[in-house]
């Protein structure tokens, strides 16, 4: 009974709410909170003021404009502190604008203002001046200090194509310093100099182009004056709208703020209450927009007419297309046309893709540019845990041990989610990187597993080997929650190391060590990139990487899990729509007579039973003559599909190529009809990011010239041929998705809100955050051996060709840099380049700048050389972002097993010195 009571005590004591007041009056306090977040939840932002506090900035204390009085009942002491760093304690009574309080605040704003510029009339930021703001509140009307004259004599810096600096107006909060360390991690910004004569300075005391700044804009969007600032003058304010948008340049899906005048795109900042972003965007996402209105867009559908595109009526284009559609489906049957969708474009417009293809056009032939990117991604996880999708979510990097990086360089191709990862790393938490390329995050590893490309498989199975005979395996996860695990931990025992060892370059004793870093953290997160998936043995490495976290147990709780990085914005909601020739819209078998008939009634017609062909498939019955007519929505295949040779000869052979694009691209060279779409910004709908999420695309500025959005476009072309399809509507097609794609169940346009909802989105409108949670989608996890085999590229050609060339992104351009080519970003890199060792560049006698011939079995391109100890001798490595180069005339059209995903980061080649 007395334990009884003691335990009900306790229970009463951890229920009490606790309380400090505010001015007076009681509020309850939170755990972990500073008196500054107290005081913001019960009265908004605006009752204390503040100057180097920022959202997504750590507490710091440097202005003490912030200061408050605090004391204790009964204790009439009182006592000054900075509220954004000072926690709020039970009890604590808190004067937020008392007198001397008061005349603090307004001393400090006059002493800051003596060495600040008073030309607020004529600044950039009058109107939207955190300093303006705050004198005003403190009631500044004159100052009573000498003017300064430190700061009014430093120069401007306008070197960089975006970035800009006013030192003058500089109020030394250090929130740029802060926002370079803590939001990015690039550490480019710090300060120089002591009390007046303090300064910010850029690298060594360098210009914004000479210094390491990768252009993010968090230091210009943290800054509260115009210090810093950026050519588009951001954080003015001239009268605009603002419209909240997701970004099209990566799987991350940052949201964007853009503030558009008199239908005109004015500037893009990061909102802090976005779940994604939280304040920060790369250089691409906050920058990289002058591309919507080009002078090169295409504005006019386009028929070519002996041999030249020459502008047409939307009418006539459409009759045009119908007409040849028709005449191809009735000569050779449905199954010689098919359609490839888009990644860039919007989940609804995917959505119709595909129904027009299946529906309209009667065939399963529809693929998408997944196949050349994650396609392994789907299929291996679909086979291992039963969803073929992140497990967790992004946010769970701040609670987890131990983080692996395999076949990914996220810093430069998924930049936001990339500084969270390089975040983890300085910090000193166990990061392990497995790439060919001492890439940055590999510089910051605890472990860097530099391998062979092509090893992937190798590498991982020793990993798995020492897990295994360390014992360190989660046995209570494995029998509860996977099967078939003794079969694949006898194979895994009885591997041969020496083999894999001296296959992959790897010393076994540095897998080991990883091996044990990994499985003995707590908590273990896995992330990989198109270094896992582009290869021969793609989709198994997948399924070797859902092996580690499953016998570990790292599924199913926050922390852990397998996290496709996404190349493009929505390579997720693409497949998740049914862009694949074996699987329907929410990823239903088309082999399964219950599903077609699913779909038969849902759509009122009879679907194809044939699963259609895969990308190269289409090529190949295109060169054999079965395959006439191709419909292309935002893809250049002729410049980004590997083994470009082929691929011409494939689209030269169709009959009809009708190309949905934004500008010319090799592509549109080669279509019978040209068709002018919209880009991000011109378009609504919703886009799902690598973590699930699905978020809203507002509708920006209108289409340019006669452009279309591209889901009307093919709602239009539905018509023609006789099916009855509503005009293009998000909002529609999003409830028709949920009715036919059971983890979009309860996903409604109006309730996304800002942040959008990770799907499954039960019926009631719950999201899920972490899968797998109770049991796998397939019901229980699958251990799936597979021994490492060599790519035929190698065994056939390295002889002949001894060098491996590989592939790699640069932070400033997207993919063939369509669109990066045509910003602020192209006076930033402006060409590729191939990274080569000095050994294998002393023995071709190379120096960087020169032209490097690189010859394979299929073609050869010229590159200008950059000698780095980023890769090891026998590897070269190059970017693939300015078309001009035509890359793919190098590359294979061998491809993954199982996925049929082009191995682009293995060719095999030999070098010159042109």
């Amino acid at each position: 009974m007395k334990n009884a009571l003691l335990i009900t005590e306790f229970q009463t004591q951890e229920i009490r709410t606790k309380t400090a007041e505010i001015d007076g009056q009681k509020y309850e306090i939170r755990e972990g909170e500073t008196i500054l977040s107290f005081v913001k939840r019960h009265f908004g932002k605006d009752q204390i003021p503040t100057l180097c506090d920022a959202p997504n900035l750590e507490a710091f204390g440097s202005c003490r404009v912030c200061s408050v009085e605090v004391g204790r009942p009964g204790n009439g002491a009182l006592r000054t502190v900075a509220s954004c760093h000072t926690p709020v304690e039970e009890n604590m009574l808190i004067h937020t604008n008392s007198a001397s309080i008061q005349k603090l605040r307004k001393n400090i704003i006059e002493l800051v203002l003596t060495d600040h510029p008073l030309d607020c009339l004529t600044c950039e930021v009058n109107g939207n001046c955190e300093l303006q703001d705050t004198a005003a509140v403190v009631g500044i009307r004159k100052v009573r200090y000498p003017e300064g004259k430190n700061h009014l004599d430093r120069p401007k810096d306008l070197s960089h194509p975006y970035m800009t600096s006013d030192l003058s107006k500089c109020i030394m909060c250090y929130r740029c310093v802060r926002a370079c360390d803590e939001v990015q991690g690039q550490l480019v910004l710090s300060v120089m100099g002591r009390g007046f004569d303090s300064q910010i300075i850029k690298g060594d005391n360098q210009s914004f182009f000479e210094s390491e700044c990768v252009s993010c804009g968090a230091c210009a969007q943290a800054c509260p004056t115009s210090a810093i600032s950026d050519v588009f003058q951001s954080k003015a304010l001239v009268g605009q709208d603002k419209v909240r948008t997701v970004c099209t340049y990566c799987g991350v899906g940052c949201n964007l703020e853009v503030s558009v005048k008199s239908g005109e795109i004015l500037s893009i900042q990061a909102p802090y209450d976005a779940e994604v972003n939280k304040g920060h965007t790369c250089l691409k996402g906050r920058f990289a927009f002058k591309f919507y209105k080009h002078p090169e867009r295409i504005r006019h559908p386009m028929i070519r007419k002996n041999g030249v595109l020459e502008q047409v009526s939307w009418d006539e284009a459409y009759d045009f297309i119908a007409s040849k559609l028709k005449e191809i489906k009735s000569k050779y049957g449905p199954d010689a046309i098919g359609g490839i969708s888009s990644a860039r474009c919007t989940n609804e417009e995917n959505y119709l893709m595909q129904k027009f293809i299946r529906v309209v056009i009667g065939t399963n032939n529809i693929d998408g540019c997944a196949r050349v990117c994650h396609s392994p991604t789907a299929l291996g996880l679909q086979r291992t845990f039963g969803t073929g999708a992140a497990t967790n979510s992004i946010e769970d990097i701040q609670l987890t041990d131990a983080i692996m990086i395999i076949g990914a360089n996220p810093t430069d191709g998924h930049p936001v989610t990339g500084a969270k990862l390089k975040q983890h790393a300085m910090k000193g938490k166990t990061t392990i990187v497995i790439d060919p390329r001492r890439t940055e995050m590999a510089k910051y590893a605890t472990h860097h597993l530099q391998l062979r490309p092509g090893t992937n498989v190798a590498v991982l199975n020793m990993m798995l080997y020492y897990i295994i005979q360390e014992g360190l395996v989660d046995s209570s996860f494995i029998d509860l929650r996977t099967e078939g695990f003794e079969d694949f931990k006898n194979n895994i025992l009885q591997l041969n190391l020496d083999e894999l060892e001296t296959v992959s370059g790897v010393p076994r004793e540095q897998a080991r060590v990883a091996a044990i870093a990994y499985a003995s953290a707590k908590n273990a997160m896995c992330f990989h990139g198109l270094g896992v998936t582009e290869h021969y043995q793609g989709t198994y490495t997948v399924m070797m990487i859902a092996d580690l976290a499953m016998i570990t147990g790292n599924i199913g709780r926050p922390g852990v899990g397998v996290n496709p990085l996404r190349g493009q914005n929505n390579v997720q909601g693409m497949a998740d729509m049914g862009v694949q020739p074996y699987q329907g819209a929410g990823y239903l078998d088309l082999k399964d007579p219950a599903v077609l008939a699913k779909y038969d009634q849902f759509y009122g017609a009879e679907l194809p039973k044939e699963i259609g062909m895969k990308i190269p498939e289409m090529y190949n019955a295109a060169i054999a003559g079965e395959f006439k007519a191709m419909w292309v929505m935002g893809e250049d295949m002729a410049q980004s599909d590997p083994n470009t040779n082929k691929v011409l000869k494939a689209l030269k052979s169709l009959d009809l190529l009708v190309v949905q694009e934004l500008f010319q691209t090799e592509t549109t060279e080669l279509a019978h009809v040209v068709l002018p779409g919209a880009s991000f910004l011109e378009k609504s709908g919703t886009f799902t990011n690598g973590e699930r999420r699905i978020q809203k695309v507002h509708q920006v500025v209108k289409p340019i010239g006669e452009s279309k959005v591209d889901g009307q476009i093919i709602v239009d072309i539905m018509n023609r041929m006789g099916y009855a399809q509503e005009d293009y509507d998000p909002k529609k097609l999003l409830e028709e998705i949920s009715q036919i794609v059971p983890f979009f169940a309860g996903v409604k346009w109006d309730e996304l809100g800002d942040n959008g909802k990770q799907w499954p989105v039960l019926a009631d409108g719950s999201d899920t955050k972490i899968l797998h949670r109770e049991e796998f989608k397939r019901g229980k996890g699958k251990s799936v051996f597979k021994e490492y085999v060599e790519t035929p590229e190698i065994l056939d050609h390295a002889t002949e060709f001894p060098y491996i060339l590989t592939t790699n992104r640069v932070l400033e351009h997207y993919n063939v840099g369509t669109m990066t080519r045509r910003t602020g970003n192209v006076d930033i890199i402006t060409e590729d380049i191939l990274m080569i060792n000095a050994h294998d560049a002393d023995l071709h006698q190379i120096t960087s700048g020169d032209y490097v011939q690189v010859q394979s079995p299929r073609g050869e391109v010229n590159i200008k050389a950059l000698i780095t100890d980023e890769v090891k001798p026998g590897i070269l490595s190059t970017t693939f972002h300015f078309p001009e180069l035509m890359l793919n005339l190098v590359t294979s059209d061998i491809s993954d097993e199982i996925a049929m995903c082009p191995e682009y980061k293995v060719v095999s080649c030999r070098i010159k010195k042109v």
